[in-house]
């Protein structure tokens, strides 16, 4: 099943959006465009705007400011019947005393379409999310998975111009999430949909979006890939919210050498430029950009506080500069008796913000 996705118009714009509830302000100014085929993830913690962002986009929430277009059409004052989108709910939303075929074929009938036809698409459906044995059952039959294939089901048997999930993976245990996870991705890549997905779960933000829309507080902080996203944060709050474990963030002083941080100094090398730079400043650092120095001179000798073994990797927590910095380091490493450790430090993963403002500094 492939949807026809030849029409040049964006798939969705947000232009100048706001939305108030009397003198609370939950949406302010919010701007983006996304193109025919994308996936689009709107991402921030517990109360930043995502879902009302994606109720005002469905019209379940009127607006305050601004204007909404969809496929090229205007929809801001349109009922959410007119504006040619589906919807996927985090409760599922199916009727439990309906089969599977009939959750799945209930717009299509209130439309009144032929039933061959309906058959045919809820076939066609059903064979892609692999649930085309299930037809004839209810849903208190089915695992949670297998009821969030359904309710995905029901919105691509629409066929519309834009998908929307509303935290759709929510309430699955940790092991579901992730099949569900990738068989959404496989649901994007075989069928080019354009969807807007809101989720508070930046792990799905970085492997399931084309770009992700980061919010704090009804405002959007940055709009990027999730490689940009990553590597370049546009604030502190970008940096520390996206990554698991987030970004490392130390307070450090510019030098003509290079970066004072917590009574180490880091030396920046001959392609070092600090000038522009404020004096003071917050180093951000990946975890994966440290590494055990082995024969090298290390760039950091410290004596860890917590070290976590995962397995496959170890998660090394020592102080710096007041602040609990962490390394990710592959294999496994003794929890007990440990003493200094020598990391080195990868300069081409360091970020620099502005102490005061919190903003990305250089390119």
């Amino acid at each position: 099943m492939a949807l026809d996705m030849t029409g040049s118009a964006p798939a969705l714009e947000v232009k100048s959006l706001s939305k108030s509830y009397g003198s609370v302000h939950v949406l302010n100014d919010i701007s983006l465009s996304m193109g025919q085929g994308e996936f689009l993830v709107l991402v921030g913690p517990s109360g930043c705007g995502k879902s009302t962002l994606l109720n005002c986009i469905a019209g379940l929430e009127e607006t305050s400011g601004g204007q909404l277009l969809i496929g090229g059409r205007d929809v801001t004052q349109e009922p959410p019947k007119d504006r040619d989108i589906a919807m996927v709910f985090q409760s599922y939303a199916l009727y439990p005393t309906m089969s599977v075929a009939e959750n799945i074929g209930f717009g299509m009938k209130i439309r009144k379409l032929p039933k061959a036809e309906m058959d045919r698409k809820i076939g066609e459906v059903a064979r892609l999310l692999q649930i085309d044995h299930l037809l004839d059952r209810r849903p208190s039959q089915l695992s949670g998975g297998q009821r969030q294939r359904v309710a995905m089901g029901r919105a691509l048997v629409r066929d519309p111009k834009l998908f929307l999930f509303d935290e759709p993976l929510s309430n699955l245990d940790a092991k579901l999430r992730v099949e569900m996870r990738a068989e959404i991705k496989r649901l994007h890549k075989t069928t080019g949909a354009s969807i807007v997905y809101v989720t508070h779960d930046q792990i799905e933000a970085m492997t399931l979006a084309t770009r992700i829309v980061v919010l704090k507080g009804g405002i959007v902080q940055q709009i990027g890939t999730p490689e940009e996203i990553y590597d370049r944060p546009a604030n502190t709050f970008v940096a520390d919210f996206m990554g698991s474990p987030p970004m490392n963030l130390v307070p450090a002083t510019v030098t003509a050498r290079g970066l004072d941080a917590g009574g180490v100094h880091i030396a920046m090398g001959a392609g070092w430029n600090p000038a522009g730079l404020p004096g003071e400043v917050t180093l951000g650092l990946r975890p994966e950009h440290l590494a055990l120095a082995h024969d090298r001179a290390p760039d950091l000798s410290v004596v860890p506080t917590i070290i976590e073994n995962t397995g496959a990797e170890t998660y090394l927590s020592f102080a710096l500069g007041g602040k609990t910095v962490t390394a990710r380091l592959p294999g496994r490493m003794r929890e007990t008796g440990v003493e200094a450790i020598g990391l080195s430090l990868d300069r081409t993963g360091i970020c620099l913000f502005d102490a005061k403002t919190g903003k990305r500094l250089g390119g």
